[in-house]
């Protein structure tokens, strides 16, 4: 299956650069576990595509709104800056 992916590099507030990504997938159950796990293996699999990833997310449809799942500050980012534009995709 391939999965949507947006790989982007932002200013932190700290002033140096996170690199994140978001990818467009949830599992299939919907429980956190089941969602932190599905991260971790599409992060890896990001890596493992030598893309630099400092922060993950997930992004998916829940009713009619999109819902976010990964790390904190990168969730609250995208809760406030929105959905980024796809800019790859990776087998899972």
């Amino acid at each position: 299956m391939r999965i949507n992916l947006a790989h982007l590099r932002e200013r932190a507030q700290s002033g140096g650069w996170i690199n994140f990504a978001v990818f467009d997938a949830r599992s299939s159950s919907g429980s956190s576990d089941d969602n932190a796990s599905l991260l971790a293996q599409l992060t890896a699999k990001a890596r493992g595509a030598n893309l630099q990833v400092d922060q993950s997310a997930l992004a998916f449809m829940s009713g009619s709104r999109i819902q976010f799942f990964g790390s904190p500050p990168l969730v609250e980012y995208l809760s406030n800056n929105g959905l980024p534009g796809w800019t790859h995709t990776i087998d899972a």
